[in-house]
């Protein structure tokens, strides 16, 4: 069977993937570093009988996708930073209201209007603790164009199995990046498709009563069955209940369907750690540069081994902890402040061992880069 090879856009990959996964419906608005998202998808969804519209601004976006959803549709938008910001409070919504639906942030310099068209990996805690009150989020990601299409899809197939919205957290690196591409075959890889309440008209529906395995079936808003939607805390009925019980059962459902799968849900690539007394832990286009360092060191006989995580919230604690337990120095790259980095330490044993190896100023953190830090940790004889 030939190969289909696309040399093609990292953004134009996502937009692809999103189709793959079946969306169709999307709005947006445009925004540097993501709108070739939005333009691809404007040209192709209508060609597959998808909808595209562009709306007035990001939090109409969003707001759009949450009412497609609920009538049945798989959803997406895409954004940069000051877009996501303006989105918090209807994200909030669809984590309460349980709504499917893919929240793309290409990220770039901040905060503010910061640096439009260089990248920044400074959203990372904005995608975990930007909306409010007590919540769990799931938030992807992807360092090349070929995980990039297998996370989108992946984040769609996440957003369908429970009942969330699902952040894909990506950078201007990534996404204005070209390379080769696989387009994968109709069916290489598996689809989540919505579960649908077997309930039937005229019986009572009950839209928040999770099954045993905490899938909740739903029914097209404007079908057959009539029900209540709300931000506020809600019965099983979705209407508004301030019962104390009622409240902690469904906070602690929210945040129990994620956080207690995250053995599940994390997804990762690990290189040479079954020897690596340095580890480095990346994502995102930083990642590529951390393997460098480690492929080219470990020709030189030094023991380097990376651990690229794909799968950035829910933090996957327990693996982090695991694959650095023999390390004699952990050295989180990324670009930003050290967002990540905070994660780690709280995660590890021996947080005294965890260095950053960072960039904030817009430009691509280079295997340099990361070799001066490690010359710096190894010079005070950690």
């Amino acid at each position: 069977m030939s190969q289909n090879i696309k040399f093609i856009q990292g953004n134009e990959v996502c937009a692809e993937a999103a189709i793959y996964a079946g969306l169709d419906f999307y709005a947006g608005y445009p925004i540097t570093p993501s709108s070739e998202i939005a333009e691809h998808l404007a040209y192709r969804l209508p060609q597959i009988g998808g909808k595209f519209i562009q709306m007035e601004d990001e939090i109409a976006s969003l707001c759009a996708i949450i009412g497609a959803s609920l009538t049945g549709h798989k959803v997406m938008t895409a954004t940069s930073g000051p877009g996501f910001s303006l989105m918090q409070e209807a994200l909030g919504y669809a984590i309460m209201a349980e709504i499917p639906c893919v929240i793309v942030d290409v990220q770039r310099g901040g905060p503010s209007t910061g640096i439009p068209t260089h990248g920044s990996q400074g959203d990372v805690n904005q995608a975990r603790w930007g909306t409010h009150g007590d919540h769990s989020i799931v938030a992807l990601t992807a360092s090349n164009h070929q995980d990039l299409f297998e996370m989108t899809v992946y984040a769609f197939n996440l957003a369908e199995t429970y009942r969330t919205p699902v952040i894909l957290l990506l950078d201007e690196l990534v996404g204005h990046m070209r390379e080769r591409l696989i387009m994968p075959e109709k069916g290489e890889i598996p689809l989540v498709e919505r579960l649908r309440t077997s309930v039937r008209e005229g019986v009572d529906y009950h839209p928040y009563l999770p099954r045993e395995d905490g899938r909740l079936p739903m029914s097209d808003f404007g079908g057959v069955h009539r029900y209540n939607v709300t931000g506020l805390y809600h019965d099983m009925w979705g209407f508004p209940s301030s019962e104390p019980r009622t409240v902690h059962g469904l906070i602690r459902h929210l945040v129990d369907k994620l956080e207690n799968r995250i053995g599940e849900i994390a997804k990762f690539r690990e290189y040479h750690l079954e020897d690596a007394d340095v580890v480095l832990i990346s994502y995102g286009c930083s990642a590529r540069s951390a393997l460098h360092v480690v492929k080219n060191r470990r020709l030189r006989g030094e023991r380097l081994g990376l651990l690229e995580l794909q799968t950035l919230w829910p933090f996957a604690s327990e693996i982090v902890r695991e694959k650095c337990a023999g390390a004699r120095s952990v050295v989180v790259v990324e670009m930003n402040m050290g967002q990540m980095l905070q994660a780690v330490k709280t995660a590890v044993d021996e947080p005294e061992k965890v260095f950053l190896a960072n960039r904030i100023d817009g430009v691509f953190i280079t295997p340099t880069d990361i070799s001066n830090i490690l010359r710096l940790i190894q010079g005070k004889g950690v």
